[in-house]
């Protein structure tokens, strides 16, 4: 049997080092997208959290410039997928092809194989070509014809889809869905921050230029890494997403995949905050971006007019924070 390899705790001054980075690649997205840093933040915690984001609005309201912003605020690899019908797997993961001065066959790259990838209008993929994200987003790498291809660190998937426009789209599986670490919703701005928009965004989009670079996302992420979560935080987690399994409004409730979704950007954000250790005010704070999605309500809670995010907001109230001995 092997020794686990020690990991020692991060330090309290580059837990504040990293939120100031952090900071600095917020606020360099909020030039391009105003009014919504709420928004920016949980995306840049996703990012850091190595997970995936789904991004489902209404056309116009900024989801596209959000995941572009992104991809020039941190200078990373960057590629969009405009999904459609006729999109075929192999445009997604790549495909081997026949060099006839070599006499062998050579990889060619799908669109997927950047560092942030950009999945415009997913839903409108056919189940086929979907199916083909699966490994990418869950295992990061692309198989093809046995050969395995690993992503280049950092990785991301931000997925896009109209939740209004049902034509010509095929709904996401369960198993889909699932991958994404985060589910949110840009919303329409404020009357002040839309005039802001209207005067000066087009030209925020031509200037903004990358503030942080390919390794500095990776020292963020592998700091992240190292943020303590105690046994009764560990605890609590567990708690809230085994709550979802016994809910009265719940027919289908989150796997441990969400548990580990929620400890990772737990994680996160309390680097945000500039603290090296997470605490249940984390947690709830991030529990409906984390567990919203990945719960199906009853049909009598659909007809109610609630959605994932307010059911997981009544079990974060009525579970207990544990508190006492750790165990």
């Amino acid at each position: 049997m092997t020794t686990p390899t020690y990991t020692p705790p991060l330090s309290e001054q580059r837990a504040a080092q990293d939120r100031n980075a952090i900071l600095k690649i917020v606020d360099n997205i909020e030039t391009v997208i105003v009014g919504k840093r709420d928004v920016v933040e949980i995306v840049v915690l996703a990012m850091i959290a190595e997970g995936h984001v789904l991004i489902e609005d209404v056309p116009g309201t900024g989801k596209t410039s959000l995941i572009s912003a992104l991809a020039k605020t941190v200078n990373c690899g960057f590629k969009r997928i405009q999904f459609t019908p006729d999109v075929m797997p192999s445009d997604v993961s790549g495909f081997s092809i026949y060099n006839q001065k070599t006499g062998e066959f050579e990889f060619r790259h799908g669109a997927a194989m950047s560092n942030i990838v950009l999945a415009d209008e997913i839903n409108r993929a056919s189940a086929k070509t979907q199916s083909a994200m699966l490994e990418i987003m869950e295992e990061k790498q692309v198989t093809v014809d046995s050969n395995t291809y690993k992503m280049e660190r950092p990785f991301m998937v931000l997925a896009t889809q109209n939740p209004i426009d049902q034509l010509g789209t095929y709904k996401l599986p369960e198993a889909q869905i699932d991958r994404f670490m985060i589910k949110i919703s840009v919303g329409y701005p404020a009357f002040e921050d839309e005039v802001r928009i209207v005067l000066g965004v087009e030209e925020a989009k031509k200037q903004i230029s990358y503030i942080a670079s390919k390794q500095d996302v990776i020292r963020l992420i592998d700091d992240a890494e190292k943020v303590t979560v105690s046994d009764l935080v560990a605890a609590y987690i567990v708690s809230l997403v085994s709550a979802t399994r016994n809910h009265s409004e719940i027919k289908l409730g989150s796997s441990p995949r969400g548990s580990i979704a929620l400890q990772r950007i737990s994680r996160a954000y309390a680097l945000f905050c500039g603290r090296n250790y997470v605490t249940p005010d984390d947690v709830k704070l991030m529990a409906p971006y984390v567990l919203g999605h990945r719960v199906t309500l009853t049909n009598a809670a659909k007809n109610e007019g609630k959605d994932g995010k307010d059911v997981i907001n009544e079990i974060v109230r009525d579970i207990t924070v544990p508190v006492g001995v750790e165990q």
